[in-house]
């Protein structure tokens, strides 16, 4: 059986407060929806200061989720570390992951944007010494014990609901990122389908002596949308992907490498590059993807469409894989 994944950031460019606020209640909508279905996961991610109102606040949303259903997971993916107070970032964790049951997957990165550093005035050229301050922070903070932290001794309650800790991976698509995850005993998650870098985070465990695993996307991981008519979607509502994608690719430097990156410029382009992909509910199960990924709110999708393709995948498609 596939994973299953409804990915939901809450983007809507040109928004207004009202119309914002109805799609955070969708969105919360279709997560319960997802879970009462047996979707595996949501997930969700951070940017900040984006003009089309990307979701910045990806714990207060998970939090928001975690009311709302009882099975469902909830990965973030991933948190800017190095924006974090290590401290707070450590409770709110251990908070969700107490009132969730363990549901709270976090994938902890260091970003690509300058300026989400400027915005908190974090000196970027720092942010691998302050992602490694975070992390062991984290690890130190969820043992419940007293550790040094900035020159003196602190202890943090309460401690989380999972043993040893919530689950926490760190990503990335250098090998710097696969260092820190194998020097901490971290399981690893590469942006991007890169065999090369998880041979060499293998080898780092051996040297450090430490355990671990890899969550790695498959070589192909498009975000899916489902429609009865492809052609009529692709023609009504390409320009939201389209949007989600020229975003994308306007923040990626080249040493960049994503699971999602599109060097498309139209809606053509995009339908052709296979990155984003409107299907019918048959032609969805025919792909034979190890990981489904729903986007039914891509780019600031109207509401409305992204319930039609979340009912199709939940009535259509679930069936089908479970057959």
């Amino acid at each position: 059986m596939p994973v299953t994944v409804v990915r939901l950031n809450l983007v809507e460019p040109g928004a207004t407060p009202a119309s914002l606020a109805a799609r955070y209640r969708a969105a919360l909508e279709m997560a319960a929806y997802a879970d009462e279905h047996g979707i595996t996961t949501v997930q969700t991610e951070e940017h900040h200061g984006a003009d089309d109102n990307w979701l910045p606040s990806p714990f207060a949303f998970a939090g928001a989720v975690f009311g709302a259903t009882r099975r469902i997971a909830v990965t973030v993916s991933a948190v800017i570390g190095p924006l974090y107070d290590p401290l707070r970032l450590a409770e709110d964790i251990a908070v969700l992951d107490l009132l969730s049951g363990g549901r709270l997957v976090t994938v902890a990165g260091i970003g690509y944007r300058p300026e989400e550093y400027a915005l908190f005035d974090v000196d970027w050229k720092r942010r691998g010494r302050l992602q490694d301050e975070l992390l062991e922070t984290l690890l130190n903070a969820w043992s419940g014990a007293e550790f040094e932290y900035r020159g003196r001794r602190v202890r943090l309650t309460p401690r989380p609901f999972t043993d040893p800790h919530p689950l926490l991976l760190v990503g990335g698509s250098s090998k710097a990122a696969a260092r820190r995850a194998a020097r901490l005993g971290l399981p690893f998650f590469p942006s991007a389908h890169l065999p090369e870098l998880e041979a060499y985070y293998k080898e780092k465990l051996t040297e450090y002596g430490t355990e671990g695993w890899t969550m790695m996307p498959a070589a192909e991981t498009p975000l899916l949308h489902l429609a009865e008519d492809p052609d009529r979607a692709w023609a009504e509502y390409g320009e939201y992907f389209l949007h989600e994608a020229r975003t994308y690719a306007s923040w990626q430097s080249g040493g960049i490498r994503s699971a999602v990156k599109s060097a498309a410029t139209t809606v053509g382009e995009l339908r052709a590059e296979g990155v984003y992909r409107i299907l019918t509910p048959q032609e969805c199960v025919a792909q034979g993807l190890d990981s489904l990924v729903l986007h039914p709110l891509a780019g600031g999708m109207p509401v409305d469409e992204g319930w039609r393709s979340l009912g199709l995948f939940v009535e259509q498609v679930l069936p089908a894989l479970g057959d």
